[in-house]
């Protein structure tokens, strides 16, 4: 029968096998250390002349070698060109707007959108402003990866009250020109067309001298509901495009369509006559010059009477990013070509977008051209005085 070994002995003797068969420790750095250390040929070069990794990775042809190594560096998009720069807005007249609109608690797309104009567009006189109403809430239930607009599968229900809350608060601002948007509501049986339409009535109805504007969603195709806003009073139907046709899967969600954009554009264009149709396109997207200028013809194809080009500029970091920096002279480039092809008003330029002072387009002199085109050249141009009144002027050739 085996003795019997208290555990403490045990221990101590596995303590000192272990020791014994345990490695020498690395050398010191002391005279006697280094005279039994071993020999590293390698680390004793890269000490004694100060070599670089490129030294160890043998000549150029041999494996290893600089010309197959992967070279890590930082992916950085585009710098933001100078021109795209914006100063903070502080005027007092911005501040007041900024003011009247939270007292008349409307929501603006120029807030929830981050524009970079907000400063210009609010900056001036009131009546030259040009605020855009979001109308239906501030969530949308589309996921652009352009858009910084707030997302849900189920938004809040609509506010009953505000076409009639919004018809008011517009009609005691004191504007002349006003642009409603709205959010996408799929989940509405007519994407929220009525609700728009008896916004535009209400407010025609109160204050008639008001131009109204109205960006559209695209109501998912439905035609039905294109033509009750394209018929409810309103003075400009737009819709915008965003992009060119190979873009338009990767830039916008997936129910945005290409040709059902241009079919919504047709069909309000068809719906009542004399309406002003409009859309917008971003730029630096990944699209090319071929596919843009395409983009132009099939507008013209469905009498499309204006255009404006703008810069993408990225909102957040969770959005897609830049992919090219368009110049101011190719923005020119787009003007031209806008001309060119007939469209009766455009509006090209780094931070141009949709409604970027949109008042313009019938207040200014190429306004009174689109106009006298829609009307015929023979026929007196109904113009919007800077008080916001319509007035006939008579003998206008374009």
């Amino acid at each position: 029968m085996p003795a019997f070994v208290p555990r403490r002995v045990a221990s101590s003797g596995i303590r000192s096998l272990a020791t014994t068969a345990s490695p020498s420790p690395i050398a010191s750095t002391s005279a006697a250390g280094a005279a039994a250390a071993p020999h590293r040929p390698r680390l004793d070069k890269l000490r004694a002349e100060n070599a670089q990794i490129d030294d160890f990775l043998g000549p150029d042809g041999a494996p290893g070698a600089s010309r197959d190594r992967v070279v890590f560096t930082k992916n950085k998009t585009p710098r933001l060109p100078s021109y795209l720069k914006t100063a903070i807005p502080t005027s007092a007249s911005y501040n007041k707007i900024k003011q009247d609109l939270r007292g008349l608690k409307l929501h603006t797309v120029c807030e929830e959108a981050r524009c970079p104009n907000i400063g210009q567009c609010w900056g001036g006189d009131k009546g030259d402003a040009t605020a855009t109403i979001m109308l239906m809430g501030d969530t949308c239930t589309r996921g652009c990866r352009f858009c910084a607009i707030k997302t849900s599968k189920a938004p809040p229900p609509l506010d009953v009250h505000e076409p009639e809350n919004t018809a008011e608060a517009i009609s005691r601002w004191g504007v002349g020109y006003i642009v409603m948007t709205s959010v996408d509501r799929d989940d509405l049986p007519d994407g929220g067309a009525g609700h728009i339409a008896d916004t535009i009535r209400r407010t025609k109805s109160k204050a008639p001298h008001i131009l109204i504007e109205a960006l559209t969603p695209d109501f998912a195709g439905n035609v039905e509901a294109i033509q009750q806003v394209a018929r409810s009073g309103l003075d400009v139907f737009a819709h915008n495009m965003e992009t060119v046709e190979s873009r338009t899967p990767f830039v916008r969600d997936p129910r945005a369509k290409y040709r059902q954009s241009l079919e919504v554009l047709r069909v309000a264009k068809a719906a009542k006559e004399g309406l002003i149709t409009k859309t917008s396109i971003m730029l630096g997207v990944g699209e090319t010059d071929e596919e843009v200028l395409q983009t132009l013809k099939d507008l013209r194809d469905n009498n499309v009477d204006v255009v404006t080009f703008g810069q993408y500029m990225r909102p957040t970091k969770r959005h897609m990013k830049v992919s090219s920096y368009i110049s101011p002279e190719k923005f020119d480039f787009w003007a031209k070509q806008a001309e060119e092809l007939g469209f009766l008003y455009w509006a090209s330029g780094p931070l141009v977008r949709s409604s970027f002072k949109a008042n313009e387009l019938l207040k200014s002199a190429a306004g009174k051209r689109l106009l006298q085109g829609l009307r015929g050249r023979d026929g007196g141009v109904e113009a919007i005085t800077k008080e916001g009144e319509r007035r006939i002027i008579e003998g206008v050739r374009v």
